[in-house]
């Protein structure tokens, strides 16, 4: 009888440890099956959208002239950084390389340096879509003779500011932002223009991020 009643007792402790065995493997693959489903439903199911970035609401605009493309990098971190509207300043004869020549008297910069009435630079477009329902407005411009690039002045002339804030922006190898943006904000006759800021060739993003912290 003692026999018989050890046996029966370790043939319930066998049984009772396979199951608790195969509970904990079906509760894992039910575990994993749901996660996996979860994850399908969170991608396919109306009831678990996927948001996508908002997208921006159209109050800050980047307008830049860009010579060499130098300029047009900082243009395109500060859209970036500000989900900004972005509006390029092209001239309808565009600059060659042998008209950026500064070192060449006869170049189209010099004779335009030298000749202030060359400078009324036609532009394929003048005013920017929405133009009015923009608040902030980054103005770019590589540094040409210590001042802004001329073909920014037929935008800047073109174009009304008021209730308008204005930051401006250049690139330049050694000249400094200087007087530039001064002399623009006299051009413009109207809106707030904040100081501005020199960036150089290999100004990173998180340079022109933290000048942007600082001016908005």
């Amino acid at each position: 009888m003692k026999k018989f009643l050890a046996a029966f007792m370790t043939a319930v402790l066998v049984l009772s440890i396979g199951g608790c065995t195969n509970d904990k493997n079906n509760s894992e693959i039910v575990s994993n099956y749901d996660i996996s489903q979860s994850v399908e439903n969170h991608e396919t199911n109306d009831s678990f959208p996927v948001h996508s970035p908002e997208k921006s609401d159209g109050k800050t605009l980047v307008v830049y002239y860009s010579a060499t493309g130098t300029t047009e990098t900082i243009a395109n971190f500060i859209v970036e950084i500000t989900d900004a509207d972005i509006f390029e300043i092209e001239p309808e004869i565009e600059y060659t390389s042998k008209d950026l020549d500064w070192r060449d008297d006869t170049s189209r910069v010099s004779r335009e340096h030298d000749n202030h009435e060359n400078r009324a630079v036609k532009l394929k477009a003048v005013t920017p879509d929405n133009f009015e329902g923009h608040d902030t407005i980054f103005i770019g411009y590589p540094i040409w003779w210590g001042i802004a690039a001329w073909p920014v002045d037929s935008f800047i002339k073109g174009n009304d500011f008021t209730g308008k804030t204005v930051i401006p922006f250049c690139t330049a190898a050694s000249s400094d932002i200087g007087e530039s943006g001064n002399l623009l904000s006299d051009m413009a006759g109207t809106g707030e223009w904040l100081d501005g800021k020199r960036f150089y060739s290999t100004s990173l993003e998180e340079e022109v991020s933290s000048w942007i912290d600082m001016v908005t």
